[in-house]
């Protein structure tokens, strides 16, 4: 009686255990998760191999350091260089082009300094800088921050040293960016997959986008169990697989908001 009372006991906490142990965690960025692309995709991953995939949605540098914490098995984010970083210090294993869209800048339907005439986003960037309209920066070491940050440098644009009260630094992900530019009709860079999902546009619109200086390419790496004993290789590189193999990449294909498609998978680009 005894012993059946103790299997009964060490039988109630195993099946949790076990149940727990049938998911992962990926450290990701917000546009992955905002824009809608991580609620159509997952169930789809969940039905094919029975796991769950718990999403920690943070900017590009703040997902990487869970990664680097060893917090997370995954890690699936928008910033090249930084992925690369990520690797060649040894925190992950091998980084895996996923998919592609591209940086937009948005601001004032009204747009009354012409910054939607510029013949590219450099000129944009000179077009609000000379004439100090506002301008709303995520300041939070996202993918889309960094990107800011080089469009910037690429325009020859020294922000210590040009920045006035026309940039404003929020430190939060794009949601949040999006509404304050909206509220202020100020400018900003989005990816176009938050920007489609977005409600609360109000007076705002594309006015910079097709310059090839606004790919925007997602990569996706196994943290490394060699730093993190603890990390769940197998179910992390299950999941790693299913999202570059065909079944995956026609998920990330077939997501669309209002017919128009998000994130465009390119998985089997060697130079992506």
């Amino acid at each position: 009686m005894i012993r059946r009372l103790l299997l009964a006991v060490a039988l109630a906490f195993a099946v949790p255990a076990l149940a727990q142990d049938n998911s992962i965690v990926v450290a990701s960025t917000t546009s992955t998760q905002d824009s809608g692309l991580f609620g159509d995709i997952l169930p789809l991953f969940k039905r094919s191999t029975g796991i769950d995939v718990k999403v920690v949605a943070l900017g590009t540098g703040q997902a990487l350091d869970v990664g680097r914490r060893g917090d997370a098995d995954v890690v699936f984010v928008h910033a090249r260089s930084e992925e690369e970083k990520f690797v060649a210090e040894g925190f992950g294993v091998k980084r895996h082009p996923v998919m592609y869209n591209d940086f937009i800048v948005v601001g004032p339907r009204s747009d009354p300094a012409g910054v939607g005439k510029a013949r590219d986003v450099v000129e944009a960037l000179h077009i609000i800088r000379d004439k100090g309209l506002p301008f709303i920066s995520r300041g939070d070491r996202s993918g889309t921050h960094v990107a800011e940050l080089k469009l910037w440098k690429e325009a020859g644009i020294d922000l210590e040293r040009d920045k006035g009260l026309w940039y404003k630094s929020i430190g939060q992900g794009m949601g949040a960016a999006l509404n304050t530019a909206s509220a202020a009709d100020a400018y900003v860079l989005t990816d176009r997959g938050t920007w489609l999902s977005f409600k609360n546009k109000g007076g705002l619109a594309i006015l910079v986008q097709g310059d090839k200086r606004l790919f925007n390419q997602y990569g996706v790496m196994l943290v490394n169990p060699a730093k993190h004993p603890h990390v769940k290789k197998a179910k992390g590189q299950q999941f790693i697989d299913w999202l570059i193999a065909r079944e995956g990449q026609d998920a990330v294909a077939n997501y669309k908001i209002n017919g128009e498609q998000l994130f465009f998978p390119n998985a089997g680009d060697p130079n992506a």
